[in-house]
């Protein structure tokens, strides 16, 4: 599954054969949390509230790169990678 961005200790992954509405994963530690892009919110799993709050906040800045990254994917090309949140 690639990877798409890594922050402060959290891994953003994207799979290729997930389906609508498009999501991306989120790990940290032994935790991990399915994410919708649009609207952005968790879809399954969970994250300490610290690192779900900046997966929330590095999500609504690169909803554009995350959703080009989900068009790219669904056409077999590889995701970019996505600037971290600083």
């Amino acid at each position: 599954m690639p990877e798409v961005s890594r922050f402060f200790g959290i891994v953003i992954q994207m799979y290729y054969d997930e389906h609508d509405p498009p999501p991306f994963h989120a790990i940290y530690g032994e935790h991990e949390a399915q994410i919708s892009i649009t609207p952005i919110g968790i879809l399954r799993g969970s994250l300490p509230s610290r690192a779900s709050s900046m997966v929330i906040e590095w999500a609504a800045l690169q909803q554009r790169g995350l959703l080009e990254n989900w068009r790219r994917m669904r056409a077999d090309m590889p995701p970019i990678k996505l600037p971290p949140l600083r």
